[in-house]
């Protein structure tokens, strides 16, 4: 029986050393938690199969170890679940993103918070900005849905998924309406920081480019501002999110013949380079 225990040990045993032990245990950690979220339906013994094609042989109970200590249910748990990385994978082209940015205004009355309705669309960083209000009370929240989801013009006309957070502005008629032409209402869970990451991401470039380099006298100055703002945004700013390209270019990208010129908006605040056509 001794015999037959120290056999088993050194099968399950790593190269010696503490160092190696280390190295390989790190590398072998990495293995198992990515198996795990890029595949719910695997358990123990099926990580521990594919973990022996890569050349490392460990115990199933090892798997079990590792995945507990980096908060992973098994596989009957975690197949039941769709992490948020996969469902926006799986469904980008369908989804999009709601929130709104403030910005102060100056107005006969002093300086007034204006509140801006946008969405974006995951798949390809289009964004809409539906409407801008000093209330964003339930009616302007309800014709902020009927605009949206309008069967011939709608931005959400061709969605599946819209994003939201918990912001109270996003009123229960505001989403009924949505859900009544087809469009699912997912909101995000509390506490949840980056849930909403590519709407967010949206607000930082509109207030970092544009709002807080501008004064606006009247609510005329800043719709201006923003119209010029998301033309520019649309067809003249390259945007990592989908490889660094244009969203919809005017003109074909790459064109090596024409006069190089300079087109600016907003006073020069906003810039883009061309060929101009020979």
């Amino acid at each position: 029986m001794t015999h037959d225990r120290k056999l088993v040990a050194k099968k399950w045993s790593f190269p010696t050393g503490r160092h190696g032990n280390a190295v390989e245990m790190k590398a072998i950690t990495g293995h198992v938690v990515r198996m795990a979220e890029e595949n719910p339906t695997w358990g123990y013994d099926r990580i521990q199969g594919a973990l022996a094609n890569l050349g490392h042989t460990v115990a199933p109970n090892t798997v079990r170890h590792i995945l507990r200590r980096n908060g992973i249910s098994p596989a009957p748990e975690r197949g039941k679940r769709t992490s948020w990385k996969t469902f926006l994978k799986a469904h980008a082209s369908t989804i999009f993103a709601a929130d709104f940015f403030t910005t102060e205004v100056w107005t006969l009355r002093g300086l007034v918070t204006h509140h801006t309705s946008f969405v974006i669309r995951h798949a390809t960083r289009a964004v809409e900005i539906v409407a801008t209000t000093v209330n964003p009370n339930g009616i302007f929240m309800a014709q902020v849905a009927d605009l949206l989801t309008n069967p011939e013009s709608g931005f959400l006309r061709n969605g599946r998924f819209l994003i939201l957070d918990r912001d109270p502005n996003y009123t229960k008629r505001f989403r009924e309406i949505l859900q009544d032409a087809g469009v699912k209402v997912v909101r995000c869970p509390p506490k949840a920081p980056n849930c909403n990451a590519i709407a967010e991401r949206f607000v930082k470039s509109v207030k970092d480019e544009c709002l807080r380099r501008m004064i606006f006298f009247g609510t005329a100055s800043l719709d201006r501002a923003l119209s010029a703002f998301n033309s520019h945004y649309a067809r003249e700013r390259n945007h990592q999110g989908i490889g660094n390209q244009l969203i919809a270019p005017v003109q074909p990208v790459g064109h090596m013949h024409g006069r190089v010129v300079r087109r600016t908006r907003l006073g020069g605040l906003l810039s883009f380079s061309f060929r101009r056509a020979a």
